[in-house]
């Protein structure tokens, strides 16, 4: 077993639009990017995790290794809806925390289909608009509306969420979008459900992200200048509770892995430096606010009134652009989160750099549920 689990090695392609390019193909550059940073080869990975939600029964993974070198080892394929490529991390995680193995590659890479996602997937009489709505939109459009009703969170403290991401991508290269989205103009976009305009949904882009993970051994013999130790590795799904047959909770499954998570690292929320956390929509960022322990209960409309979770706030939210600047390709998601993380606590931020980064979190949920919080620290 290894005392500690290290990231050697990590990076991401610029989200976007890629009609031209395999799943391999974007899984393949971001694989080989995230061997350089780390000083090795395809030679030196044991095994490979890869996770791809719309490439899922096309085993990504070993089309990905036929791109960047065939060399017999462990692929593993995983689908765990919009956490997925966390989930790849974790199995990586997993496997080299066992001590099975000193380096493992995790993958993240997604191609995402047109149009909107959730809702129509069913055989016969469709129930879409009988019991309410299972799309996407309209899930965190009320879930918004709930928090609304109990805290008297306004629609305006939501889009706030969207003008503050926005800002941040203005300083990302890696994001699809840089620019920047004033208030008015986040708040008189088109509709989609209310409270969420166009502008506070996430972005529907491909693009793939990967990290070499390593054993304490591997880490020291190659040395740990610019590694980050993994804290926390925590996954969780939706407990029952007696809303599950109507409708789904959005934040249950967060509160238990964020719980874990501390647990595991030894922290306190306070702690915490900088966040990347799952803002498909401008009201799940609020949300999670509170989910991830940041702030107590209906106190997430203060934090973003007050710039609390702004670049130079207490503590930073989504400095990446997040995904509704960044983008949100579903599988690549969960490691392009803890590539913005890990450039922070090596210090290679640029001009989005959060002074004195110490520990950052990462976050990631997907409905059906699954989420995974992780938390790192430069070694």
């Amino acid at each position: 077993m290894s005392e500690n689990v290290y990231i050697l090695g990590i990076d991401m392609l610029k989200f976007g639009k890629y009609p031209d390019r395999t799943f391999a193909q974007l899984g393949g550059e971001a694989a080989l990017l995230a061997l350089d940073d780390a000083g090795l080869s395809v030679h030196d990975v044991q095994a490979m995790y890869c996770g791809s939600v719309f490439g899922a029964y096309d085993m990504t993974g070993q089309a990905i290794m036929r791109e960047i070198g065939q060399t017999g080892i462990p692929v593993t394929n995983i689908s765990n809806a919009c956490a997925t490529g966390a989930s790849a991390f974790r199995e990586a995680w997993i496997a080299v925390k066992s001590g099975l193995y000193d380096v493992v590659l995790a993958v993240g890479v997604e191609k995402m289909p047109r149009g909107m996602l959730g809702a129509g997937h069913e055989t016969g009489i469709s129930l879409e608009g009988l019991f309410g709505s299972a799309s996407m939109p309209a899930v965190f459009a009320e879930s918004g509306m709930e928090h609304a009703g109990k805290y008297g969170t306004t629609f305006e403290q939501f889009a706030k969420v969207s003008v503050k991401n926005h800002h941040h991508s203005t300083m990302n290269p890696k994001a699809v979008y840089q620019k920047e989205t004033p208030l008015e103009e986040v708040m008189g976009s088109e509709m989609i459900a209310y409270p969420n305009t166009k502008l506070m949904c996430s972005v529907n882009v491909d693009g793939s992200a990967a990290a070499v993970v390593v054993s304490e051994k591997k880490a020291r013999e190659l040395g740990l200048t610019r590694a980050i130790r993994v804290l926390a590795s925590a996954l969780a799904s939706d407990p029952w509770n007696p809303r599950n047959p109507i409708m789904p909770d959005v934040n249950g499954c967060t509160q238990l892995a964020a719980k874990s998570a501390y647990e595991q690292a030894g922290i306190d929320p306070r702690d915490v430096s900088l966040v990347e956390l799952h803002d498909c929509f401008a009201t799940a960022e609020l949300l999670h606010y509170e989910n991830l322990q940041l702030c107590g209960l209906g106190e997430a409309g203060r934090l973003i009134d007050e710039g609390v979770t702004a670049l130079g706030g207490r503590v930073p939210v989504n400095v990446s652009g997040g995904l509704l600047s960044k983008g949100h390709p579903l599988g690549a998601t969960g490691i392009a989160n803890m590539y913005e993380v890990a450039l922070h606590l090596r210090g290679e931020a640029g001009a989005r750099q959060v002074q004195g980064a110490r520990i950052g979190l990462t976050h990631v949920v997907g409905l059906g549920t699954a989420s995974a919080v992780h938390l790192f620290e430069k070694a």
